[in-house]
């Protein structure tokens, strides 16, 4: 890989490409650094660890700028979920699915529109956070509404430059640029969290054995996701011969591929934000608060811990269950969001093909349909085992440093790194090199 990574760089033109990748990063990294001005650090550190996974997973997303508060602390969420909401609105209003099958003006129409739900997601974001914030006594006191304005609008900046910067490196560069911004946020932790492992391996909490065992659940929680990642059901399509002018063309044959993991990352997102906001609100109730009803003391903040331990997936059983079957559900939801049978039927018979056994137009779309539903089942449980693997290894090995096993983070990590190596690929195969995914 490394050879070919060398041979990509004596081309000028992928170099460059290369190089506008890495220097977009070091601007992104820059700007994770850049504080906003009136904040009480100490106290924003406190509300993070009462927060509990929750903030911590939208800190992950935002390559730890939230947790510092910097201009990037909104990081490139916004814009993933007006991606997101475009793509359900497809199922719901028919002019935005025509606007999808009209090719670049439709795509570009799309990516207007995201951009303005952006801008406006982020500053909703960022007001109710600034708001909170202040409640919070973590913005300056006696902050005026102007001042919590101009805050927010600096933060709805911030997520305005990573969107911009995230689509110049998708047409400058190499990869897709949302994503890379997404990885390069999680790696920049890396750093820290194998510091802090080496501080409490020096410190004793934790022994050599322990880091050891760390190492092989990551390496083979690497394999078991890209292999699942590259795993495709390949159904044959065999198209018919036509006639173009004087010439007969051949019918080819060929293969229509439908993947595992379809949905990718999204069901873990939707179904941690669901499990972890009962535990989340119960974190944020006062020690010692109870509430009279009718005659009756009831400790909240008894009951609150109680919620939060039961809906917490690495302490409750109860929560690890609800966890994976949400998993489990988003992913069957989000797959038929993404891949519609009868469109990809109507396709094939559009162009020719026909899959052997089934006639074109709605028998091919069930026979789609029953494929889909049997191999989104192995994909939905993939992610589910992924998905507690964050919760499970730290129990299993006694490390929680290091939070890049397992879950989310690793999921994005490993499929990022995989999408970069197969475009750095086809660019290689363009000039007749060999190259290096198998």
């Amino acid at each position: 890989m490394l050879a070919n990574l060398a041979a990509a760089m004596k081309f000028p033109d992928l170099r460059g490409r290369l190089l506008f990748v890495v220097g977009m990063i070091g601007v992104y990294v820059f700007g994770l650094w850049i504080p906003v001005p009136g904040i009480n650090r100490e106290a924003l550190q406190r509300l993070f660890e009462q927060g509990g996974d929750l903030f911590s997973m939208l800190d992950v997303f935002s390559g730890g700028a939230l947790k510092r508060f910097s201009i990037f602390a909104m990081g490139i969420m916004p814009y993933i979920n007006a991606s997101i909401i475009f793509q359900l609105l497809a199922i719901a209003i028919p002019q935005i699915k025509e606007l999808q099958k009209e090719g670049e003006y439709g795509r570009r129409k799309i990516s207007q529109y995201t951009r303005y739900l952006t801008v406006v997601l982020a500053f909703a974001q960022a007001f109710g956070v600034v708001i909170t914030l202040r409640n919070q006594d973590i913005l300056a006191a006696g902050t005026s509404f102007f001042a919590v304005i101009q805050v927010a609008l600096t933060l709805t900046a911030g997520t305005s430059f990573l969107m911009w910067l995230g689509e110049q490196i998708t047409d400058k560069g190499i990869g897709n640029g949302v994503s890379m911004i997404i990885f390069t946020g999680i790696m920049a932790q890396v750093p820290s969290q194998v510091s802090s492992t080496y501080n409490v391996l020096q410190g004793g909490g934790i022994t050599f054995f322990d880091v050891l065992k760390l190492v092989i659940f990551f390496v083979l929680t690497i394999v078991f996701v890209v292999y699942i990642t590259q795993g495709e059901r390949r159904i044959p399509v065999r198209y018919g011969d036509r006639i173009a002018g004087r010439r007969v063309i051949r019918g080819a044959r060929t293969h229509l591929p439908l993947r595992v993991n379809q949905a990718g990352v999204i069901p873990i997102i939707f179904a941690v934000s669901v499990v972890l906001f009962p535990a989340t609100i119960a974190k944020f109730v006062p020690p010692g608060k109870e509430l009279n009803i009718f005659g009756w003391e009831i400790d909240l903040s008894y009951l609150a811990q109680k919620i939060s331990d039961l809906f917490t997936p690495g302490q409750s059983v109860f929560a690890a269950v609800l966890y994976a079957l949400l998993v489990l559900g988003f992913t069957y939801f989000y797959t038929a969001v993404v891949f519609d049978p009868r469109e990809v039927a109507d396709n094939l018979k559009k162009y020719g093909g026909q899959i052997q056994g089934f006639s074109p137009g709605l028998p091919t779309a069930q026979y789609l349909d029953r494929v889909l539903t049997r191999i989104t089942f192995a994909g939905g449980v993939f992610l589910a085992v992924v998905a507690l693997l964050q919760y499970w290894i730290p129990t299993w090995t006694g490390v929680n440093t290091f939070g890049l096993v397992g879950g989310t983070t690793l999921l994005i990590v490993v499929g990022v790194a995989i999408e970069l190596m197969q475009q750095i690929e086809q660019q290689l195969k363009l000039r007749q090199y060999e190259g290096f995914m198998k």
